[in-house]
């Protein structure tokens, strides 16, 4: 092979040479990438699923049932606690109403999330999944329709005290349908969030006796 003697020439031909290297080298990590994905599961390009999704763990009935049933519970008490707004006179109550408020909506969304991902609905009454576990659960601690209307009409301390009354009820339902996903669920995270509605129910419930005591 005649050597290049031209200085032009030759880096003519290094340019080359790199450019083929660098489309070998990209070739083979595609290929590389390609059997990667194949073997996670995963499409080329995608994102794997974030660590702790629900979806991405082993799920049972119970932990259906329990986002089923914990999902209206939930709106309702938030419901309860719009009641508040113009009615409550005692900061206490003031308090659990902020801190229904903050942590129930997130919740909420969270559960959609977990039964979009296992492909169930959202009502236990639909499809037949969930079935009567939920539907019997939906009722622990939940208010009438007379009830809500009761604490529309009050005022002040009127409020305040069958607010606490109430939401004691209502709390007590929450916690134990988390208690049966602690016993019966298997999908970590939502028994993890069952965890947190016996620890932070439980300590508001208190919260609320105290009230009941000085009002």
């Amino acid at each position: 092979m005649r050597a290049f003697t031209d200085p032009t020439a030759r880096k003519l031909a290094l340019t080359g040479v790199a450019a083929v290297a660098s489309l070998l080298l990209s070739a083979c990590g595609s290929a590389t990438d390609s059997a990667g994905d194949a073997a996670s599961g995963t499409k080329p390009g995608s994102r794997p699923s974030a660590a702790g999704s629900p979806a991405a763990g082993a799920f049972n009935d119970a932990d259906v049932a329990f986002a089923q049933a914990m999902i209206p519970h939930h709106q309702q008490a938030l419901e309860m606690a719009k009641l508040a707004d113009g009615r409550a006179e005692d900061t206490g109550v003031k308090k659990i109403v902020a801190d229904v408020e903050k942590a129930q909506d997130p919740e909420i969304q969270t559960m959609r999330s977990w039964l979009k991902a296992w492909g169930r609905p959202e009502s236990a009454g639909r499809n037949g999944h969930g079935g009567g576990h939920g539907a019997g659960h939906a009722m622990a601690g939940m208010m009438s329709e007379r009830d809500m209307k009761d604490l529309e009409s009050l005022r002040g301390r009127a409020f305040d005290r069958k607010f606490a009354e109430l939401m004691i009820a209502h709390h007590e339902g929450a916690v134990e349908m988390a208690k049966t996903e602690q016993k019966d669920g298997r999908d970590a995270t939502a028994k993890k969030l069952a965890d947190d509605v016996v620890r932070t129910q439980s300590a508001e419930i208190a919260e609320l006796k105290k009230i009941l005591d000085r009002i």
